[in-house]
């Protein structure tokens, strides 16, 4: 059993049970002329997380962790994206529609592929969700349950959407999860620091809460033994 320094209290794992969740590190959210730009917002706070994940995926991988990537993506011929979730907040652009890297959130567009930085390794599993939770209308339940995963490390984007419904429906499904502060980043940096608290408070209701570093250190204790 391994121990992470985490809020608010330690959280414990064991590597062949547990699982990094890297949620939507899409094109179509971090670079230039993706979705999240073509709204409006400041996608460099989600770019800069991404030596952060690359770190962290890294991690996991040497110590032999299951690896699950997520991608927020739609059936072409949008089946599966109900009309109120493409018309809410009356965008001038809307999932679907074509834009400088593709039809905006489409299974199979340029941007909705994952960036290369934090791209799958071969082996790696893949989960495409047409909602904000990596649970909802997926294999992932299964595909954890068919590895033997109990505790969840979370990344990605963006914090208070896609990664906190995540936790939220793994905290009901009863896994353990970390989520990795600065693996994580929203377009507004308040809402970042608000989803950490709302998941950590009152001892941890939803989840535990780390930096990269508290990770990294006790992979540098583990080695320091041997």
């Amino acid at each position: 059993m391994i121990t992470v320094d985490a809020l608010p209290y330690d959280f414990r794992f064991e590597p062949e049970s547990t699982a990094i969740v890297s949620i939507d590190m899409q094109r179509d959210f971090i670079e230039p002329g993706g979705f999240g730009d073509t709204l409006g917002n400041d996608i460099s706070r989600l770019a800069a997380i991404v030596p952060t994940v690359a770190a962290l995926l890294a991690w996991g991988r040497a110590l032999g962790l299951t690896i699950v990537h997520t991608r927020e993506a739609h059936l072409p011929d949008l089946s599966d994206c109900p009309p109120a979730k493409r018309l809410r907040g009356n965008p001038k652009i809307r999932i679907g529609d074509p834009g400088p890297m593709g039809r905006l959130l489409v299974r199979g567009e340029p941007g909705n592929q994952i960036i290369p930085q934090v791209a799958p390794l071969p082996g790696e599993l893949v989960v495409d969700k047409p909602g904000k939770g990596a649970f909802y209308a997926t294999t992932l339940g299964a595909m954890l349950e068919a590895h033997g995963i109990r505790r969840l490390i979370v990344c990605g984007v963006t914090t208070e959407v896609c990664v906190q419904t995540t936790l939220r429906e793994a905290n009901d499904r009863g896994y353990e999860c970390l989520l990795v502060e600065d693996a994580a980043a929203s377009y507004f940096p308040a809402y970042h620091a608000q989803t950490l608290e709302m998941l950590r408070s009152q001892g941890g209701i939803v989840c535990w809460t780390a930096p990269l570093a508290s990770l990294l250190q006790v992979t540098a204790e583990l080695e320091t033994r041997t």
